[in-house]
């Protein structure tokens, strides 16, 4: 499960069996959630509040180029 960023605690990452559309997990201590890289949708989310999950959405924003480029990266190799 390859991590691709750690931003303010929060580890972005994806696993190596994954599926479309690309998507990115997120989690520090028990917060955890899912969101599509291109939508920004939030598919799943656990302990994180409309506040860490805007934050989130952000770092995702302003990272998604990398982030969608180690997704295309990865799973070109597999």
């Amino acid at each position: 499960m390859p991590t691709i960023l750690t931003m303010d605690g929060f580890r972005f990452f994806f696993f190596s069996n994954e599926h479309a559309p690309s998507h990115i997990h997120i989690e520090k201590g028990n917060i955890y959630a899912r969101i599509e890289i291109g939508t920004l949708k939030v598919t799943d989310s656990c302990d994180a509040n409309p506040k860490i999950l805007k934050k989130l959405i952000g770092y995702i924003k302003s990272n998604k180029n990398i982030l969608q480029g180690e997704w295309n990266e990865y799973f070109k190799k597999q």
